[in-house]
């Protein structure tokens, strides 16, 4: 037995995201998915917020209502890595949520990329556990249909930004020397924890996932540089933000 053995085609499970989350009414369709709680801080004094309903995950997580233009959006903050990611979002899904705008950071796997730089993942190695009981387990990439609408926004906002694969792994402390070769030689431009196993998600459920990734770290070159690792400032941080916000309002009908 092995995780490719893990994939059932049944499309019931003994535990279900409806048996922990119920649907909430008038719930945002387009959801905004943040890794900082500095954002979800900063949203939360803006006129009209509102608090929607609680992730429980030890702590209570508060999933928002925001008004954005002509548009009603939902936000909260994730946590790191697949598992956690994965099953916020399935609980999301449950109460309501058909789209999903996810942004955060990555480790650059090139040094031709400065610091903060764009990247629309248009596919995501599956290097950890979640999507391979979601997906069958024959194809190693999960590809992003929603990449060209969302580097069409990009292009519309007139920020620059490259295309290409993201290595999703769940080991932090194992992307070794082997292993970033071989991902680079598959195309792969980025690392992230997270975006293999919400796509994969997405698509059992049968709702819209979006994401693009800023680089923070580096791992080109053989060493590892910190490059702006901690170091973003809060204006950075709320532009990408804004980014976000604005390529969920124009994906929402």
């Amino acid at each position: 037995m092995s995780i490719l053995d893990a994939y059932d085609p049944a499309r019931e499970a003994v535990l279900e995201p409806s048996h922990a989350a119920a649907p909430v009414e008038g719930f945002p369709e387009t959801v905004v998915v943040t890794f900082q709680p500095s954002l979800t801080q900063t949203a939360a004094n803006w006129p009209g917020t509102r608090v929607l309903v609680h992730l429980p995950v030890f702590f209570q997580i508060p999933i928002y209502a925001i008004d954005y233009q002509d548009k009603t959006l939902g936000l909260y903050q994730t946590l790191l890595g697949s598992a956690a990611s994965a099953g916020m979002m399935e609980e999301v899904i449950a109460r309501g949520a058909r789209r999903f705008i996810l942004f955060g950071s990555c480790g650059s796997l090139t040094r031709a990329l400065p610091d903060g730089h764009l990247i629309v993942p248009t596919a995501a190695r599956r290097d950890e556990g979640v999507s391979y009981h979601y997906l069958p387990p024959e194809e190693d990439y999960i590809p992003l249909d929603t990449a060209p609408r969302t580097a069409q926004v990009l292009t519309q906002l007139g920020v620059p930004f490259v295309e290409g694969r993201t290595w999703t792994t769940d080991a932090l402390y194992r992307e070794t020397r082997r292993n970033v070769a071989r991902r680079k030689a598959e195309g792969c431009l980025c690392v992230d924890m997270e975006c293999a196993a919400c796509a994969a998600v997405c698509k059992f459920r049968g709702v819209e996932f979006y994401q693009f990734l800023y680089t923070e770290d580096n791992l080109g070159d053989n060493f590892w540089d910190p490059g702006l690792l901690g170091k973003l400032p809060q204006d950075a941080k709320e532009a990408y933000f804004r980014l976000a916000l604005e390529l969920a309002r124009r994906v929402t009908p």
